[in-house]
């Protein structure tokens, strides 16, 4: 970790589901600690109801022993095609899924891209984690995701 760049990464699995029946699945907040090996939960706030443009949810994350909590905007929604969401802060990652259709299901795009490095706080804590190459740990993570999504779409 001695240069602090940008971060990015990108996986896709292809899914015996439609495209619809996952982007419902992925943008269902609720259940994203059943998905994902990070962020352990997620709830609509405010006046957000579901995936909306310019909606917010809290998401809660765990890496090792570090907690926090995050209030990403959605900031584009096309139900069964693309689901993004930007984290805030200057350095927040930008999140996206998209659906396309494919023979036999749809291929998923899941990726991240954090145009800005983390600050060294951050840096410090995922280290403590184990983590000292972050993009690879989000790769991880997404194929996590991913794989759990076919799970819950095909069981």
């Amino acid at each position: 970790m001695s240069k602090h760049q940008p971060i990015s990464a990108t996986v896709e699995r292809t899914i015996a589901a439609s495209p619809e029946t996952l982007y419902d699945i992925v943008t269902d907040v609720s259940r994203i600690g059943e998905m994902s090996p990070e962020c352990r939960s997620a709830e609509w706030v405010g006046k957000s109801e579901g995936p909306n443009v310019g909606a917010r949810f809290k998401g809660t994350n765990e890496l090792g022993k570090s907690k926090w909590n995050t209030k990403p905007t959605v900031t584009a929604a096309e139900r069964g095609q693309v689901f993004e969401f930007k984290v805030p802060m200057g350095f927040g990652p930008t999140w996206r899924y998209e659906f396309h259709a494919v023979e036999g299901g749809t291929r998923v795009v899941e990726s991240m891209r954090q145009d800005k490095p983390s600050p060294w706080f951050i840096r410090r804590a995922q280290v403590k984690a184990g983590v000292t190459d972050r993009a690879a740990n989000i790769t991880k993570g997404m194929t996590t995701t991913l794989a759990n999504l076919d799970r819950l779409a095909t069981a």
